[in-house]
């Protein structure tokens, strides 16, 4: 029995490869979930999938899972949640590539409650920018969008009808959103649950101009850097995640105009139906 996760900030969708069975859980981001908590979700997977008992293997694709200590504490809190020692944990990044991209060279970019990017050679990430996290990266993203749109908010910009109706959707006091952003735990994904409002209303002249912007940062901060480290004019480019997902039409309209040479190949949400083929393909 092979057991996958894609894990990003807000949720992890977790599957048995040979029946596709699959659940989700929350976000298992290591740098915002305490060991307690990781292996009570491993606790709670175990009695959803009832024929789990000690799976042969568990390749898990995190966020946060970036740097050796982050990526050896999951591995050993998952080898001790589901009592198997073949465990491999790899970023979200790679899980996106074999997602999308397996066999073939392009440029793969998350665009999630976080965002990155990388160039992918078909089986290897080959260069990939460090990723500065919530606060000073992840541009592009349903995080970056919240935020956005939560500043402008706050301080007036927002045209009125826009925020008049940004007000009706959240119904939260001014008070209350700075304490989610400032007190609250896991600020990231209070700021990217802000951001389906531009998403929803794209064609609204200031949330697609907010969502314009935020690409725009996220070529100029994150795709270029890797553009440019690869030496490419031209390349194929595959985007996974949910937000990426939600705002399709902005994101080809965008590559179609800012970005020629850089053609959208796919927009995927999810990348686990690809992690299991890739995994039924590969020993």
């Amino acid at each position: 029995m092979i057991l996958i996760a894609d894990s990003g900030s807000t949720k992890t969708t977790w599957m048995e490869v040979i029946s596709g069975n699959k659940i989700v859980t929350e976000g298992l981001n290591p740098h915002f979930t305490t060991d307690e908590r990781l292996l009570s979700v491993c606790d709670f997977v175990r009695q959803q999938f009832s024929n789990i008992n000690s799976p042969d293997s568990i390749h898990f694709y995190g966020a946060g899972c970036g740097n050796n200590t982050q990526r050896n504490r999951v591995k050993k809190l998952l080898s001790a949640g589901f009592n198997t020692e073949n465990v491999e944990v790899e970023t979200d990044m790679l899980g996106a590539c074999r997602a999308v991209s397996t066999g073939r060279e392009s440029l793969v970019a998350i665009l999630g409650t976080g965002s990155n990017a990388c160039f992918f050679d078909g089986y290897k990430i080959k260069y990939q920018p460090t990723s500065t996290g919530y606060i000073l990266g992840d541009k592009g993203s349903a995080n970056h969008v919240g935020r956005l749109l939560l500043d402008e908010y706050l301080t007036h910009v927002m045209p009125l009808k826009t925020r008049q109706l940004f007000h009706k959707t959240f119904r939260m006091s001014d008070a209350q959103m700075i304490n989610a952003v400032y007190h609250k735990p896991t600020p990231n994904r209070f700021l990217a649950s802000l951001a389906p409002f531009a998403a929803e209303n794209q064609d609204d002249q200031y949330c697609h101009g907010t969502l314009w912007g935020a690409l725009l940062d996220f070529y100029a901060d994150t795709l270029l850097p890797v553009i440019w480290k690869m030496h490419r004019r031209e390349c194929t480019i595959n985007l996974v995640g949910g937000f990426a997902k939600a705002i399709e039409p902005t994101i080809k309209q965008f590559f179609s105009e800012e970005a020629r040479g850089f053609e959208v190949t796919s927009i995927v949400a999810d990348p686990i139906d690809g992690l299991k083929k890739y995994h039924l393909n590969t020993p």
